[in-house]
């Protein structure tokens, strides 16, 4: 193992000691005596903000000391973050999503149905176990352009299913998929199913008060798969209180909604991003508590991203720890949706299990899950060209300096 990646305890125990009393201090500080209201969400960002280095400058050292994989994906990262032509690449990617024509849209859904196949091969992911008789049996919240629930039908023959997609109008994609009898469609922004989160009233001064929707469920309206793929689009037009928070608030709903009309023993196919990231990494723990956790990272599509696929399968969805990460979630998307910046950084806090509390419960399983996604992506941004154009300038380099003189 690399020593340039070895840390003794002893120096983790001071360094986590130090930010632990730097974090002490600053709340101490923040709820003493404040100058004013905007004093205090300073402080207390920057406090929220020191947290969540601090919970990544304990997750990283403890991976690199423990995978080789994890070593090799963020020294290619960096060479990726080091040069221009990575950011060129990604921002290509990034038009062709966000100016999508008929032949891109065609691409997207022929791609998304290719990532199911390959997500379904390698995990059984689409795998109904028990089919019920009444009502459908899959649940797709982000469904457009429909290739992922194509897929999901294809290996449930019979099967009906409940899909929500953005409306075209308001920024989302054309849905493709065509539609069988028993899939029904509703074109609706997910976000904003404030009676299915739990609000029963609307303030009138809310800058969507008029767009709030709805319930969409009945209360005893149960799927034995749910998909939660769904990302915001730039494309969709929002109001501006939303663009800090709506990433959180398009998790959150699918998390609460999925799991709360999860049939006990059904999956959950939900994307998420980078893996070590703190937010991910307490996702997948709290996962862990009630169901069986497996990650897949397809090679299309995915590749050399972070992105990749958390199935949760034999979910026991009212487990009491599963109905508390319910509740948590609609009171985060409350928060996120009505309260001030102060109540949702707070919120934030809320309830979290220290970093080295969970690394201690869940940092060996960590580790485990990891290795796969890192390495399919380390093995595709090794091959990337602005990675292998600048590991051959480097190693030119390395050869000219070590020519005998």
């Amino acid at each position: 193992m690399s020593t340039s990646y070895r840390i003794t305890s002893q120096k983790m125990e001071t360094t986590t000691l130090n930010r632990a009393e730097k974090l002490s201090d600053s709340r101490h500080s923040l709820y003493e005596a404040p100058n004013s209201a905007r004093a205090v969400e300073g402080q207390l960002a920057s406090s929220i903000n020191q947290r969540y280095e601090w919970a990544s400058e304990t997750i990283i050292p403890y991976l690199l000391e423990r995978s080789k994989e994890f070593q090799r994906i963020t020294e290619l990262r960096q060479m990726g973050w080091n040069n221009p032509e990575g950011d060129a690449f990604f921002q290509k990617q990034r038009r062709t999503a966000d100016e999508c024509n008929d032949s891109t849209a065609a691409y997207f859904y022929e791609l998304m149905q290719n990532i199911g196949q390959e997500l379904h091969q390698a995990t059984n992911a689409f795998a109904i176990q028990q089919h019920h008789v009444q009502g459908p049996n899959i649940f797709d919240m982000c469904m457009a352009p429909g290739g992922f629930l194509a897929m999901a039908l294809i290996n449930n023959p019979g099967t009906g299913a409940l899909a929500f997609s953005l409306p075209v109008s308001s920024g989302g994609h054309k849905v493709l998929l065509q539609t069988p009898s028993d899939v029904e469609q509703r074109f609706l922004d997910i976000t904003m199913l404030a009676a299915d989160m739990g609000v029963k009233e609307i303030p009138e001064d809310h800058p969507d008060a008029d767009h709030f929707l709805p319930r969409q469920f009945e209360p005893d309206q149960l799927f034995d798969l749910v998909l939660c793929d769904g990302q915001v689009l730039r494309t969709h037009a929002r109001a501006e209180y939303r663009e800090k928070r709506e990433a959180r608030r398009l998790t959150i709903t699918q998390l609460a909604l999925g799991l709360e009309h999860l049939r006990s023993g059904g999956t959950m196919v939900v994307l998420l991003h980078k893996l070590e990231a703190w937010d991910t990494v307490n996702l997948l723990w709290t996962f862990h508590k009630f169901s069986s956790v497996r990650v897949f990272k397809p090679k299309m599509g995915h590749a050399k991203r972070s992105s990749f696929y958390l199935v949760a399968t034999n979910i026991q969805s009212r487990h009491a720890q599963a109905v508390k990460a319910i509740d948590n979630w609609k009171k985060m998307w409350r928060v996120a949706t009505f309260g001030s910046d102060e109540e949702y950084q707070r919120t934030l806090c809320d309830g979290e299990i220290s970093v080295e509390e969970l690394l201690e419960d869940f940092g060996p399983e960590l580790v485990e899950l990891g290795r796969e996604i890192w390495k399919v992506q380390a093995d595709a941004l090794a091959k990337a060209p602005f990675i292998r154009d600048r590991k051959r300038v480097s190693s030119s380099r390395w050869r000219v300096s070590t020519v005998p003189r």
